[in-house]
């Protein structure tokens, strides 16, 4: 039976593309959200040309009217999806005290908002109702760091968040978890893209049995 849609946004040369490439490989259709076109044009080039259903959609996650219309759209044109990946983050240095307003704004914007409008979007949407969805967490949730406070404090947000969502949805056959990713991607073999992907991928063939609101990778 052919696979439902793969939505995912944030998708960048990094974790985003090998996301992308890994949901394609297992025969998902492909749907990537991020705010560049011309990155989005290449990526779906280069998906297409090994012969597989993928397609750019540019959007604004911290416009949450912005971000609904693209995937609206994503749905309409792609099928009825079984599979979100909200893979978004701010990585920008900031300090705790001080700091300029609208940054703290949109940084809680990209970080929690993002992740909840997505989500409510998708949802009424899922093929026979059942499906996934995955969040980008990071180790900042577990640890903060004064020196990205903004991040530290919208992955725990986020934590929080995918957590009393993983617990609304029991038993409707829609898992929702965060993958709160311990080191900088690419910092050793263990943390490259192509390998924390696979991660994502196993959760979202994971067993209901098994279903939990986070994976610490």
């Amino acid at each position: 039976m052919a696979l439902g849609t793969a939505v995912i946004v944030g998708v960048g040369p990094g974790l985003g593309l090998a996301l992308a490439h890994t949901f394609a490989d297992a025969g998902h259709p492909i749907a990537m959200l991020a705010r560049g076109k011309a990155q989005l044009n290449v990526y779906a080039a280069e998906l297409t040309s090994a012969g597989q259903d993928a397609r750019g959609y540019v959007t604004d996650a911290s416009d949450p009217d912005n971000l609904r219309a693209a995937i609206h759209s994503a749905i309409t044109e792609m099928g009825a999806p079984d599979v979100l990946v909200y893979n978004v983050g701010v990585l920008t240095p900031d300090s705790p005290i001080g700091g300029d307003d609208h940054d703290w704004a949109h940084n809680t914007a990209i970080n929690i908002l993002g992740a909840r409008v997505a989500a409510d979007a998708i949802l009424p949407e899922l093929r026979d109702g059942r499906g996934t969805l995955l969040f980008t967490g990071g180790g900042y949730a577990l640890h903060p760091s004064k020196e990205f406070s903004s991040l530290s404090v919208g992955k725990a947000r986020l934590r929080a968040y995918v957590q009393v969502r993983h617990d609304q949805l029991a038993g409707t056959g829609v898992h929702a978890t965060s993958i709160t990713i311990t080191a900088g991607i690419g910092s050793t073999p263990r943390f490259e893209p192509t390998e924390i992907a696979k991660a994502y991928l196993k959760l979202d063939n994971q067993p209901d049995s098994e279903w939990q609101h986070e994976f610490v990778y």
